[in-house]
């Protein structure tokens, strides 16, 4: 990696060290000029910022260069890689050379038009039409690769960069994620792979982050002492073992939902499981048919640093606030607070022996069809497993990991649970 990168805009030199900016344990991936750039992993690893940096550096210095950034959902991207875009652009001290827009959510490099573009698989037709008007469409960045499930759906996104491209560029999809399920088709095609001078397949962890504090330190320390499982892939970036899954009666299904709701007696269902600092607070939305044995997950909220105002807010501007939603008895002071707020419909979810287990035990009894949107359930639901005890033996109760939005299911499923297979009495 050279020590200065130099623009020049209107006879006015501007330097920055990249040494100084991007760091280091990232040479080979920023350099790396083959078909496929695959970075797996773990929290706070740099995978993300280190990308956004290295975006921004290269559509700046090749000037016929145009970038698309992926997600699966057109939703979660202006605070994932649009937050990272915009971040790695101050970083760099080049805002005045940028225009940045919400709508539509695009960035443009003034002095040439080049162009970035964000785009959901949920709208494929968006993907796949895009018509650039400066150069050629040469680079993606799929971010959190590990939520597309479907390698069909990669393969669609790889068929759009082609065609030719200026003297000197070069087609390139770099692909970022955390490696929570070893059985993903992404390690058998890209790190399972022969050697290919066309991929560059790296692992990488915090401990490649020069920057980290006492305090973040602290926090991986800590889980690797309490949460070994969570340490190996969010601490280490190594594949995560799945074996044992709680539930398997599902399948990801893009469903209709209005035609849903015209099933007879079909009913909604939301439950909240509360969060804060690490764990996110989760609103499930669902609609069951209890003579057809089938739950269909239509939407959900997933995120960390939420107050109380915050979850009131984003659940209006889902469009939930009159529902009926049960939420985690836990916090009863936040139940108050929330139902003063407006979500008058809010109560708390019963809780008592074993209501774990037999809420598990009622849902393995349906068919659950998961909306593609909701990214965070699809994470959740392919990794809960059964919890092992120190020789391995499998136990009768789920892991304490990747329950946050499967808590609110069963919170929001409780009225459905009826007799003697369930009590929370």
């Amino acid at each position: 990696m050279s020590l200065k990168m130099i623009w020049v805009k209107m006879m006015i030199k501007h330097e920055v060290s990249l040494k100084k900016v991007v760091g280091k344990n990232y040479n080979k991936f920023w350099h790396f000029k083959g078909r496929y750039r695959v970075v797996k992993g773990s929290r706070a690893s740099k995978k993300s910022k280190t990308t956004a940096l290295n975006f921004i550096t290269r559509i700046m210095q090749y000037p016929e260069s145009n970038l698309l950034v992926v997600r699966k959902t057109f939703r979660t991207l202006k605070d994932s890689c649009f937050t990272e875009l915009k971040w790695a652009i101050a970083r760099l001290d080049v805002q005045e050379h940028w225009k940045i827009t919400e709508s539509p959510l695009q960035m443009t490099y003034i002095p040439t038009g080049q162009t970035i573009y964000f785009r959901g698989l949920d709208d494929p037709l968006k993907v796949t039409s895009i018509t650039v008007d400066v150069g050629s469409l040469c680079w993606m960045w799929i971010e959190e690769a590990y939520e597309i499930l479907n390698e069909d759906d990669f393969n669609i996104l790889d068929e759009s960069i082609r065609g030719q491209v200026a003297d000197g560029l070069f087609k390139q999809i770099t692909l970022t994620f955390n490696p929570w399920n070893e059985h993903h088709w992404i390690k058998k095609r890209f790190f399972d792979a022969e050697p290919d001078e066309d991929i560059l397949a790296l692992t990488t962890n915090y401990l490649c982050n020069e920057w980290l504090d006492a305090a973040d330190l602290k926090v991986f320390n800590t889980m690797k002492k309490n949460n070994p499982r969570r340490y190996r892939v969010a601490g280490l970036g190594e594949w995560g073992i799945v074996e044992g899954l709680v539930y398997e009666n599902w399948e990801e299904k893009n469903f209709n939902i209005e035609d849903i709701k015209k099933i007879a007696a079909i009913k909604s269902a939301f439950g909240l499981d509360f969060g804060y600092t690490n764990d996110p607070s989760a609103l499930w939305c669902g609609l069951v048919d209890i003579k057809g044995k089938a739950i269909y997950v239509f939407d959900e909220m997933y995120k960390t640093g939420m107050s109380n105002e915050l979850i009131y807010s984003s659940v209006s501007d889902m469009g939930y606030r009159k529902e009926r939603i049960r939420a985690d008895s836990a916090e009863p002071k936040s139940i108050d607070r929330l139902r003063e707020l407006g979500l008058s419909n809010i109560k708390a979810a019963r809780k008592g022996k074993d209501s774990i287990n037999n809420g598990i035990d009622f849902i393995q009894d349906f068919k659950i069809y998961i909306h593609p949107r909701c990214v965070n359930f699809l994470t959740e639901i392919s990794n809960y497993t059964w919890d092992k005890d120190k020789f391995g033996k499998k136990m009768n109760k789920p892991i304490d990991d990747f329950n946050h939005l499967l808590d609110a299911m069963r919170y929001a499923l409780e009225e459905f649970i009826k007799g003697d297979i369930f009590s929370f009495d």
